[in-house]
C-alpha cells in the first residue's frame, strides 16, 4: 500500500520539475534579446549627451534641497 501513496507524489514532483525546467528554458531563450548588444556604446552615448559629465544643480534639484531642509 505504501507504493500507492508514493506514486502520485512522485508523479507530481515529475510534473512540477518539468514545469520549472520549461520556465527556465523560456527565460533563457528570451534573455539575450532583452540585454543591450553593447553596453559600452550606451554609456558612450550618454556621456556624449552630457558634455560636463557630472553633477548639475538644476532648478529642480535646488527646489528639492529647499523642501528637504529641516
Amino acid at each position: 500500500m505504501s507504493d500507492d501513496k508514493t506514486l502520485p507524489l512522485a508523479r507530481r514532483r515529475l510534473f512540477a520539475g518539468a514545469g520549472a525546467v520549461g520556465a527556465v528554458a523560456a527565460v533563457a531563450a528570451v534573455a539575450p534579446r532583452l540585454m543591450p548588444a553593447e553596453p559600452a556604446k550606451v554609456a558612450d552615448a550618454q556621456a556624449a549627451a552630457d558634455p560636463s559629465g557630472g553633477y548639475q544643480e538644476t532648478e529642480h534639484v535646488l527646489r528639492y534641497y529647499q523642501t528637504a531642509r529641516v
